[in-house]
């Protein structure tokens, strides 16, 4: 009768053990196909930026062609706020003239007294412009100058209705990040780098340079530093240009120079009202690319 009693027990214990076994195994399951759930949401995020890949965008009817290059972000200090950089492409030059000439050869010009509010998914083509606007510096491969805001804008919504993709002007961060490639809030340079990788001042001659012929920086990067400053949005999505350009000296070759439109961009502008597409003296003024994942 005892050995029938323990017997008991001992299979009631088991049946106990194997319920807790079980249930944990449950418990257990349910908690991997949870953190399956989880990895199923957040885990392409991570991976797809892990897989940002260099390409070439060929424009529409045309052999032109930009290199996009993979920018995979981090966090980055801009003025006294610490901004996360998401991944993004970015073009590893300045946009040349070639590439802007498929954009105005698209479609007809605005009228040059044109004052008309667009649309956000509008897309309108600059004025012909009453000056030369490479100034006779030089075209193909050279940094596409003079170019307002508006303009940058509209070539960006173009591209990016062509493309079926979402090209945009940088933001200060993104831009900054890009220049940075890398080094941190104390930027320096000696004089062999700055003159290996910048158009300035000192050597320049007083103009433009074709894109892409000094050395590009850690990220494949050409002309972050001089040449031509770059149009970006800010924080609130203004306009900024950020970068030094081939007027400026040594001191403005930094990831923190910025200039705000001016006036003076357009002094001599005989226009009335003056063009909304080109700055009549803004020579240093041009865009680069980017594209969202």
């Amino acid at each position: 009768m005892e050995k029938q009693i323990n017997k008991e027990k001992t299979t009631s214990f088991g049946r106990r053990i194997a319920n807790l076994i079980s249930t944990g195994l449950i418990v257990l399951v349910r908690a991997s196909v949870l953190m399956i759930a989880v990895s199923a949401k957040a885990g392409p995020q991570v991976a797809d930026a892990q897989k940002l890949e260099p390409y070439t965008e060929t424009l529409p009817e045309s052999v032109v062609k930009i290199q996009m290059m993979p920018i995979q972000g981090g966090k980055l200090q801009v003025g006294a706020k610490i901004v996360t950089v998401k991944p993004f492409w970015i073009a590893t030059t300045e946009t040349p003239w070639e590439l802007f000439d498929v954009f105005t050869k698209s479609g007809p010009p605005s009228p040059p007294y044109d004052q008309t509010e667009f649309a956000p998914d509008a897309v309108a083509r600059p004025s012909r412009s009453y000056i030369l606007p490479d100034l006779g510096w030089g075209h193909r491969g050279f940094p596409a100058i003079n170019l307002s805001f508006t303009s940058v804008e509209m070539y960006c919504r173009w591209l990016s209705s062509v493309t079926k993709k979402k090209y945009r002007v940088p933001t200060e961060a993104e831009w900054e990040f890009a220049c940075r490639a890398g080094a941190g809030s104390d930027w320096k340079i000696d004089s062999a780098n700055l003159e290996s990788s910048a158009w300035y001042s000192a050597n320049c001659n007083r103009r433009t340079k074709p894109v892409g012929t000094k050395s590009a920086n850690s990220f494949g990067l050409f002309d972050m530093l001089g040449n031509v400053g770059e149009w970006a949005t800010d924080e609130e999505g203004k306009p900024v240009l950020c970068g030094g350009t081939f007027k400026d000296d040594a001191a403005a070759m930094n990831p923190t120079a910025r200039q705000r439109w001016s006036p003076k961009w357009q002094e001599t502008d005989p226009q009335i009202p003056k063009s909304r597409w080109w700055l009549s003296d803004g020579p240093f003024v041009g865009f680069r690319l980017v594209c969202e994942p």
